[in-house]
């Protein structure tokens, strides 16, 4: 699936960095909670252009919690397109798990690079990548807006739920505690 995009992905948590060190990375996405120490695996990569925004993995406003917000989505959109200059540019994007923020914000990366490439086929490829991928609703929703897809991509997110819940129900419950329910009903809605 990776064929599908314009440049090389990797997508993985805080304990995969290590295993990048020399993979030839250009460009790092590193989205970590608020308070959270920079990683160390980073003093290990060669030179490469990074962003780092902060800021918790959920998908409503709450106290104690920062939100991904417009301006974060603006600043991944951004990155992203000094990617679609550079052909041979690999991008590693990063959260704490690799599987909700880093996911939709590659997603959003790619949506910009192929707006024309449709939004299931998109997501079918980071699934290809990230076989455990839960893209992050709230920056699907902020990106999506940004980018006129009129909803397509928060659509391609319900399917990918659904999805993950067939291969793995606890997920709902797990979801559903994190205060992540619109997820889940989003993927039961589309079945």
């Amino acid at each position: 699936m990776q064929t599908l995009f314009p440049f090389r992905l990797t997508v993985c948590g805080i304990e995969e960095l290590t295993g990048h060190c020399e993979a030839g990375v250009s460009h790092v996405l590193s989205i970590l909670d608020p308070d959270w120490p920079v990683p160390e695996a980073f003093g290990s990569f060669g030179e490469h252009a990074k962003l780092e925004l902060r800021f918790h993995d959920v998908i409503e406003a709450s106290a104690g919690y920062v939100a991904p917000r417009e301006e974060d989505v603006r600043a991944i959109l951004a990155f992203g397109r000094d990617l679609q200059v550079e052909a041979a540019s690999r991008l590693l994007v990063h959260c704490h798990a690799g599987i909700s923020r880093s996911t939709a914000s590659m997603a959003l990366i790619l949506a910009q690079a192929q707006p024309d490439l449709p939004a299931e086929d998109l997501l079918q490829g980071i699934l290809g990548i990230r076989e455990k991928a839960w893209p992050n609703l709230r920056l699907l929703e902020i990106g999506d807006a940004m980018l006129g897809r009129g909803g397509t991509l928060p659509e391609a997110a319900a399917a990918l739920y659904a999805h993950q819940l067939r291969l793995r129900p606890h997920l709902a419950d797990i979801m559903r505690n994190a205060g992540r329910g619109r997820e889940v009903d989003a993927a039961e809605a589309a079945g």
